[in-house]
């Protein structure tokens, strides 16, 4: 079937699809209807070319040939533990959902942007909860890239690096603290006071906390942080803590602020 359109018209629209643009907005920009440009994109696909919404199905890096890129896929592997989950869509598509505390722009920025490379040309979006922002990204292969990914909530059940994720996160230790102590992680001033010349003195502190409830997912934060060297402790059965000055130091200079 002849296009009346142009076929200048229609290459460009479909470069546009083909580069994530929105239906809506190509449609606006070539001057012709949605209805239109979603047609253009069927008519390629019935006919084989992955025409328009590639970034829905770039291949997979553990059962195709897709590149993983590990630094990123670290810190995103870092998020998913500490305050990610998984849900089956439409049409076999899994949703990856990250939930963020709302004050932390930058972090949110960051994270829409180690989704989109991880997934190559996806195009996380975001929805606001009390509190949160969930930021979302579609995928039919997000659990081949988490296979901790199962039924129930992950302190409920076993989460075991498999040996290319171990590989991945020794490569990129300081991308995987990122990802989980920007996610279930805080940086606060403790404070203590001791007797000096006959009076008491105090003095400010600073300490990274790591919390979880899921004694897998600690080990793996302890873990983490072994294999930069930073000095941990177990303050509560919940929680991770690095309190030394030094260490601190450390550790900020390696995962950087939460803003």
């Amino acid at each position: 079937m002849p296009h009346v359109r142009p076929w200048s018209t229609v290459e460009s629209a479909l470069r546009d699809s083909d580069a994530g643009m929105r239906d809506a907005d190509n449609a606006a920009k070539h001057g012709v209807a949605v209805k239109t440009i979603r047609r253009w994109r069927r008519l390629y696909q019935r006919q084989g070319q992955l025409r328009g919404q590639t970034h829905l199905a770039p291949d997979c890096p553990r059962c195709g040939n897709g590149i993983l890129a590990d630094a990123e896929y670290a810190e995103l592997l870092g998020w998913y533990l500490g305050d990610g989950h998984i849900t089956l869509g439409r049409r076999g598509v899994h949703n990856l959902h990250v939930v963020n505390d709302r004050q932390y722009r930058d972090d949110n920025a960051r994270l829409r942007d180690i989704m989109s490379i991880v997934k190559p040309g996806g195009r996380p979006h975001t929805r606001d909860v009390p509190g949160a922002v969930v930021t979302t990204v579609s995928w039919k292969h997000w659990p081949c890239l988490f296979p901790q990914h199962g039924p129930g909530r992950k302190h409920d059940r076993p989460i075991v690096l498999d040996d290319w994720q171990r590989r991945v996160v020794e490569a990129n230790p300081a991308a995987f603290l990122r990802g989980l102590f920007h996610s279930d992680g805080c940086r606060v001033r403790n404070w203590a006071t001791r007797p000096v010349a006959g009076g008491l003195k105090r003095y400010d502190y600073p300490r990274w906390q790591f919390t979880n409830v899921s004694a897998d997912i600690r080990e793996l934060c302890c873990w983490g942080l072994d294999l930069v060297e930073v000095p941990w402790r177990q303050s509560r059965w919940n929680c991770i803590s690095v309190s030394r000055r030094e260490a601190v130091a450390r550790l900020d200079e390696l995962i950087g602020p939460k803003t």
